[in-house]
């Protein structure tokens, strides 16, 4: 599984990048998570507004902070 934040290095952006690494620790799966702060990268996902969440290859949340609970929901999916 592949998780990947996406932002250009602000304030929230690193929230979520936060909030992530706490739901991957406590559900204890393996996920490969990267920071993406490329902007052709980012608008390649069809994303307008950052911070955004990608989980393999499908944009699951842009432009607003997902909890750590809800991150953990989408990657027991």
């Amino acid at each position: 599984m592949e998780l990947k934040v996406l932002g250009m290095g602000c304030a929230n952006c690193r929230r979520v990048y936060a909030n992530a690494k706490k739901a991957i620790a406590e559900l204890g799966v393996d996920v490969a998570l990267e920071k993406v702060e490329d902007i052709d990268e980012i608008i390649s996902f069809g994303v307008l507004m950052t911070p955004a969440v990608v989980i393999d290859g499908v944009v699951k949340v842009s432009g607003r902070i997902p909890s750590t609970e809800e991150l953990k929901q989408w990657l027991q999916e």
